[in-house]
């Protein structure tokens, strides 16, 4: 059943594509074929083009953002496509978990949710690979990876990104949106269970997530603030055009 396209992605982190690779040909679910997205290499010691070349590959000279992907994802031939950040390492039956999921919970499914709070973006609980689940969990976005219907992204592209966004933000709340408003479906994280981690979409978060170059620790880099302010921006402009909250 190879009705997945798996999505890769990166900027700067070529050291684990290897890794995620072998994790993706490792599935119990085989994926038909394998794309990646790759804004910028960096360092090209640690940019393996023999991994690279197993894959479709868009390689760029420029950082395109975290939106650029999804695009990208538009050149799918499959039903299902599922997109992974450069960080995340899936158990060997994610694909299979996030398929059995979207037959009885359709939607966008992913490996870390967020259940927010109108106040502001960053007043959030956390599902997932970071704090299990045993059963499926309605969320408000997801992240880290992002299982759904390639028709999907006829939702995400209805309304286009804004032109002063800076790119670096915005997608994974984007997407639940848009799949909201215009295909009245919810976002969910599959089942995580504490005891069997060949099920979880990330093995790996809290060690490959925390670099320099990972988005979500701003706290590393000298644009922290500025990305703070862009991710709670957007979240109120979509709040203020009909998101609906898991809270609310």
């Amino acid at each position: 059943m190879n009705e997945v396209t798996v999505l890769l992605n990166g900027y700067k982190r070529g050291q684990n594509l290897t890794s995620q690779i072998e994790a993706i040909n490792n599935q119990t679910v085989k994926p038909k074929e394998i794309m990646l997205w790759y804004n910028y290499p960096g360092d090209k010691s640690l940019f393996n083009y023999d991994v690279v070349y197993r894959t479709a590959a868009a390689i760029n000279n420029r950082n395109y953002g975290v939106w650029a992907r999804f695009a990208f994802a538009l050149n799918a031939r499959t039903k299902y496509i599922c997109v992974f950040d450069d960080d995340t390492i899936p158990g060997n039956k994610w694909l299979e978990n996030c398929l059995n999921t979207i037959q009885t919970h359709r939607g966008l499914l992913g490996t870390i949710g967020l259940i927010c709070h109108r106040d502001n973006y960053f007043n959030h609980m956390r599902i997932g690979w970071a704090n299990p689940n045993e059963k499926v969990e309605r969320v408000d976005l997801v992240g880290h990876s992002w299982f759904f219907e390639r028709e999907f992204l006829t939702a995400m592209w209805s309304e286009l990104p804004p032109i002063e966004s800076s790119f670096l933000c915005g997608e994974d709340m984007h997407f639940s949106y848009t799949l909201q408003k215009y295909k009245g479906l919810n976002t969910y994280v599959p089942p995580h269970p504490k005891d069997d981690t060949s099920m979880w979409g990330s093995l790996q978060g809290w060690q490959l997530g925390v670099d320099q170059h990972a988005i979500s620790h701003m706290h590393l880099n000298q644009h922290n603030q500025t990305f703070r302010i862009e991710v709670d921006t957007y979240f109120k402009r979509l709040l203020s055009n009909g998101w609906k909250l898991v809270t609310d």
